[in-house]
Parts: C-alpha cells; structure tokens; sequence
C-alpha cells in the first residue's frame, strides 16, 4: 500500500473494497485493512484500517480474536508466528514467481523461493492469481495437502479518462504501454515498430524501476531515429491512464514474466486491440482474442502487428474485447475470497 502506482495496491486496494460490500450485505463487520503509517489510500480512512507502528514488532493486539489473516504477497513480511498466534488462520496470495523467468542469479533465485517457501509453511490455504502461477508454485515449492486456489485479478474501474495541463499529449495516433519500465517488461523491443509505421508515436508509462534500462531504451530509439516518437512520461494519474487506453490505437505488453497481467484487463475493457508476448500468464489472460508476440524479432513483431490491426479493424473485435474484460469482474473474485475466508473461519 506504499506505492500506489503499482498493480499490488489496486490489488489489495479493490479486494478490500468489494469484500467489504458482500460483508456489509450479510451485516457482518468488515474486513479490517493492516496499513504502513504513511498509506496513500484512495479513499478517506475508516475507522477499522488498522495503522503499523513500531512497538507492533513486540506486541501485536489487533490479532487476539483473529481467526482469518490474509497475507497479500509471496514476499511480504507482515505475517503472524505460528506460535504465538495459534488460532490464527493464514491464507497466502501468490501473485507469480517471476524470479525464475527473469534470468536472474540462481542464487537470487534460491533465496526469493526460501522466503517464498517460508510464508507457504506458514499458511493454511493459498490462492493464485492464474492457472499459470499456480502451476508455477506447484512445481517449485512445497505446499503439501494445503488447498490451493486460483482467483484471477478483477479489473481495475480506470477513472474518467482526462489530461491535466502538464500531460504529454500526443500530436498524432499512438500505440500505449504501461508497466513498470524494467528488462522484465522487455519494452524495447517495440521501438523498432516505430520504423515501420512512420504515422504513429509509441507512449510507454510507468515507474522508471531500472533507469539505465530506461537510457538504453532512449539510446536505442536515438540510434534508429525514431527518438521524437518514443515518449516515456513516467507514472500517470488513474485520469491520465484512462486517457491513453480509451484514445490509444492498440495496447502494447511484450513482457516475458507475468504473473496475470492487469493492464491487459484495463485495455480490453477499453476494447482496445491488445499485442502480448506469449510467455507466462499472458496467453490466459489475453485469450482468443488478444495477438501474441511468439518472436521479438523485429520483422516478426511488425507481421503481427500489422495482421492484428488489419483483423481489428475488419471485425467485431472490439465487443469481444469488452467481453473479455468483462470475465474478469471485481465482484466474482471479492465473493470468491470470501469463500475461502469463510472456510478458515
């Protein structure tokens, strides 16, 4: 909840949120929330959120009575001993590990899996974001007889779309990306796009998480001679975000690890053509009706751009797109949470 950029707050942000309407339906008291001191919630504070401070590394008196502790993250920290906390069921999301795809160090690997592994002992039941994670977990880590769930994302409400005055606002049609800017997201294969559609720009938004990628992204496009084309505004507003996707031309997402993919769902819902690698948990994602990048070659990548935009625009696409979106509902994952609540109850 510290970085409200991030796919991971609107996560735990929207589960909250939507949990807590089917409670207040039942007339049962409402989920309560555990928040760092600085929260940046999008929302005022109600007076169940509960504020982490420092001496609740000695004492934690929000968990007497607490029979049902979600733990939002394969790494968190914030989880309760066993020990001291017997009646205290723990239920583990796990949202990919993508470590294992990233090419990092085996033994950057190893340790992310302990960690991983640890929360998993820990935990009573544990639910996956998608059908490839939990495929992931089962072949890299221990869960022994533990249920084990899959409860996709529900797709994020983008705010009315709108720029503000400072926004970048392109002066021709564009194509959109948007995820943290690191080797993970794998954005600088698209650059070469801008070569062989000399019409459009290319806007890629989101947290600079690895800035000598980011310079390398921009020597690239420098090199080819498409730097005027090839904008990288950082992190957007919900607002201007709702703007790229409802006026963009297509969604780009070329990442090779992926444990769902939420961005894709916000396009979709926009009914917008979506152009993904075909690695991890995208293909699940994206379905039939998204294009995949099975070659990051660049002629590769410019066929199936082009042949993806030409069926787009002789089809009826769109609707299948918002269809898709429309699978992936905020409500259906909330009632499916409060399911497995119910069952450590």
């Amino acid at each position: 909840m510290k970085f409200p950029n991030s796919g991971l707050y609107y996560y735990c942000l929207n589960m909250g949120i939507e949990v807590n309407k089917l409670l207040q339906k039942k007339q049962q008291p409402p989920l309560r929330m555990y928040l760092p001191r600085h929260k940046y919630l999008l929302q005022p504070p109600e007076h169940h959120h509960i504020i982490e401070r420092k001496w609740h590394r000695l004492w934690k008196p929000f968990l007497e009575g607490c029979r049902v502790w979600h733990a939002p993250f394969q790494s968190g920290r914030i989880i309760p001993g066993r020990d001291r906390n017997r009646s205290t069921n723990v239920l583990l999301t796990v949202h990919d590990l993508n470590v294992l795809h990233e090419g990092k160090p085996r033994e950057e690997q190893l340790k992310s899996l302990a960690h991983t592994q640890a929360l998993l002992d820990r935990s009573d039941a544990i639910v996956c974001i998608s059908e490839f994670t939990k495929n992931d977990l089962l072949q890299n880590c221990e869960v022994g007889n533990k249920p084990v769930y899959v409860i996709h994302n529900g797709v994020h409400q983008v705010e009315a779309p709108g720029l503000n005055a400072w926004s970048y606002k392109p002066s021709r049609p564009f194509l959109f990306g948007l995820g943290y800017l690191n080797a993970k997201k794998n954005y600088q294969v698209l650059i070469p796009l801008l070569l062989d559609n000399p019409d459009v720009e290319m806007i890629i938004a989101g947290h600079f998480d690895e800035p000598d990628y980011v310079a390398q992204m921009k020597a690239m496009a420098e090199q080819l001679g498409v730097q005027d084309r090839l904008h990288l505004p950082g992190p957007v507003s919900e607002e201007e975000k709702g703007w790229y996707l409802k006026n963009c031309k297509a969604f780009l997402h070329p990442s090779l690890a992926e444990g769902f993919g939420l961005p894709v769902v916000e396009a979709m819902s926009f009914g917008k053509p979506v152009f993904l690698s075909d690695r991890t948990s995208l293909p699940e994602v994206g379905g039939d009706v998204a294009f995949y990048f099975n070659s990051f070659e660049a002629e590769a990548m410019q066929r199936v751009f082009k042949q993806g935009m030409h069926q787009y625009n002789n089809s009826q696409l769109e609707l299948e797109l918002r269809k898709r979106a429309d699978y992936f509902s905020r409500e259906k994952s909330a009632k499916q949470y409060l399911e497995v609540y119910e069952s450590l109850f």
